[in-house]
């Protein structure tokens, strides 16, 4: 036995003698260099593309199994601008050969000079990366056979390492240009550098990588392991850096667990407050719209906790910290290709009016830009939204929007297979509460929405004040309505605009002018005669208007406004698609202040008012018509009496009598008190 044991060592260990010795003296005999030319034939018919290693190509294989090359080049396919896909300058990789028999890597240097990647779209949009590799999958006989079906996933195989060690690892001066003929963009990634440090299984990896970006600087810094004997398994710790342009710092730390089967991830993200208008210069981008504040977007910081797989994703203790903005929220998704998703967002305060597009300037002569018919656009794609489950939950302790200023805003979303549900929408807003739900059904190409909104005691006056710098209206405002629509732009919201609902102001008044004496005076009030200095008003103590919207117009039957001289009914419709007013308004004299008890006549003539016109520039007109036929039902009697033959001296008395009676039915013929 101890006989058979010694010949055996005798013969193994002569083998790996003579293999040594043959490693050593082959490269001395072989010329790597007489087989280049087939190397780089054999790799470009396996790439698709042009293949050349136009620099020293040198192997050797022992104690170091080593491969040296310079001056590779990849090319691009013929009709692009760079001729190379890939170059590299030089190359050189050295291996330990015996520690690989028992799975033991050993690397004393992997060393990559500048290096160049080029990505570039064509002005058809043909990219240089597609079609890289063999250019169809024939058999020998140049005919296309059918693919058979994939196999069934399995799980990814690693393969176990009894050992890991690299003295070096350095990629240096390496660059990455993108070219973009469609949009005439270039942007180019220059001086990357990367150094791995302590490579090993059982160690955290150390490593630092630069680069810069149009001149700008950017670094990823950080550890990442120990990986392991089994790379690809088991819990994978991190911990990075991302600096860039000076502006923008971000840390992410945490675990991920194994990456090469399951990768689940359990990460800390952090962001330091940085200048979003400062970071987007930095890039030699501007900002996506102009602001009409521009001191908004300079401080932005966040933070989170974020966690899932490869189906699945949740972010919980969210802090987003945007100017004198705070945002927390929480959510999660699953399943990506019907995502089901649910959130809850809360938001201490926001003025959205800094951060909105300013407003357009008015031209010469305070006439506001003409605006332009946007051209037809194609119908937008919901098919996305149609696979959404969604559930979310926003909170709002304060909002300023268009200069209202809005508190306690509450929305809950729900929906799924493109049916979406707003229930409640609840909010408090100038002493008053409005509260709504709505339906946003996008099962059809045409988007159609139902709302159901009620509004109690919201003050008016300071509403509109703010909203639109205008003072024409006071008082408390309910509103209920219920209004559908169909259309997904404001044209054909308002065509087909549906819906029924009452509006009711109390306590109020319409300012800038003033009914009573509009109705009693033709000639001040038609702008006939100069006005009073003092600003004119209309008080009333209830204004309610019941109205129908049927196709994008308006109607309302009989508003009335109760105020303490007048009475005033009014009908007609206001067509929100041409933007233009049909009113009458018809006002009757109260006796009193309060409305009774007052026997006082008072002089002027009961005007009835038409309200016409574009919505802009309304004009009003008196209704001389319509008030003669109700003064003078049937004026005929009027003419036969004044045509009438004058006969004797008493039937002109007669007549003379018959005619002032006439005359003082009119309201102009009564004499003041």
């Amino acid at each position: 036995m101890k006989r058979a044991v010694k010949w055996i060592s005798i013969i193994v260990g002569g083998l790996i003698v003579l293999i040594i010795v043959a490693l050593l003296v082959a490269p001395l005999f072989v010329d790597v260099e007489d087989y280049k030319p087939t190397i780089e034939k054999r790799v470009s018919e396996a790439i698709g593309r042009p293949f050349a290693i136009n620099g020293e190509l040198r192997l050797s294989l022992f104690p170091w199994a080593g491969l040296a090359l310079s001056d590779l080049h990849v090319g691009n396919p013929p009709g692009f601008k760079e001729k190379d896909f890939v170059f590299i300058k030089a190359f050189d990789v050295q291996v330990k050969l015996i520690p690989l028999l028992s799975k033991d890597i050993q690397v004393q240097r992997f060393v990559m000079e500048e290096p160049r990647i080029v990505l570039e779209r064509d002005k058809a949009g043909r990219a240089s990366w597609e079609g890289l590799g063999k250019p169809s999958d024939k058999s020998a006989s140049g005919i296309s056979q059918p693919k058979s079906p994939p196999p069934e996933a399995e799980p990814q195989k690693t393969l176990p390492l009894e050992g890991l060690a690299v003295g070096e690892f350095t990629i240096k001066k390496g660059s990455l240009l993108w070219i973009d003929g469609v949009t005439g963009q270039r942007k180019e990634l220059t001086h990357v550098n990367l150094r791995l440090d302590d490579v090993s299984l059982d160690r955290p990896i150390r490593f630092a990588l630069s680069a810069k970006l149009e001149g700008e600087p950017l670094s990823l810094k950080g550890t990442v392991g120990p990986v392991g004997k089994k790379p690809g398994q088991g819990t994978l710790p991190v911990d990075l850096e991302l600096k860039a342009m000076k502006e923008f710092d971000m840390g992410l730390k945490g675990q991920v667990v194994d990456p090469a089967t399951r990768a689940r991830y359990n990460l800390t993200v952090r962001v330091p407050p940085f200048s979003p208008r400062k970071l987007l210069k930095a890039l030699g981008q501007p900002l996506p719209v102009a602001t009409a504040d521009p001191a908004v977007l300079t401080q932005m910081s966040f933070d989170a906790q974020v966690k899932g797989d490869r189906s699945s994703a949740s972010i919980s203790e969210g802090l987003l910290k945007l100017d004198q903005s705070k945002i927390t929220f929480s959510g999660s998704a699953k399943d990506f290709e019907r995502p089901d998703v649910s959130f809850k967002l809360h938001l201490d305060r926001l003025d959205l009016d800094r951060y909105l597009p300013p407003q357009a300037e008015k031209k010469a002569g305070g006439k506001e830009p003409e605006k332009k018919k946007s051209a037809p656009t194609k119908g937008t794609d919901y098919s996305a939204l149609r696979r959404l489950v969604l559930d979310g939950t926003v909170k709002m302790d304060e909002l300023k929007v268009h200069g209202a200023k809005i508190q306690d805003i509450h929305l809950k979303f729900q929906g799924r297979g493109g049916r979406f549900h707003l229930d409640p929408l609840s909010l408090r807003l100038y002493q008053g509460k409005l509260g709504a739900k709505g339906v946003f059904d996008l099962k059809q190409d045409t988007p159609k929405s139902h709302v159901q909104l009620l509004a109690h005691g919201i003050q008016a006056g300071p509403l509109l004040k703010d909203m639109l710098d205008k003072d024409f209206l006071e008082g408390t405002v309910n509103v209920q309505a219920s209004i559908k629509m169909a259309g997904d732009d404001p044209d054909k919201i308002k065509r087909t605009l549906n819906g029924k609902g009452a509006l009711r102001f109390t306590d109020g008044a319409f300012v800038g002018f003033d009914l009573g004496g509009m109705v009693r005076n033709i000639k001040a009030k038609f702008r006939l005669a100069k006005e009073a200095q003092e600003r004119p008003r209309t008080s009333f103590s209830e204004f309610h208007a019941p109205f129908t919207i049927m196709n994008g117009v308006v109607t309302t039957p009989q508003a009335s406004l109760k105020s303490p001289l007048i009475r005033v009914t009014a009908s007609g419709q206001a067509n929100l698609v041409d933007e233009t007013l049909q009113f009458r308004v018809e006002p009757k004299f109260v006796a009193t202040l309060k409305g009774q008890g007052d026997t006082t006549e008072r002089t002027g003539i009961m005007v009835p008012v038409l309200v016409s016109g574009p919505f802009s520039s309304p004009k009003f007109r008196p209704d001389l018509k319509g008030m003669l036929k109700k003064v003078v039902p049937d004026p005929s009697k009027l003419k036969k009496l004044l045509e009438k033959p004058a006969g004797s001296k008493e039937e002109k008395n007669v007549l003379e009598e018959k005619a002032k009676g006439l005359l003082k039915m009119l309201p102009f013929g009564r004499k003041s008190q």
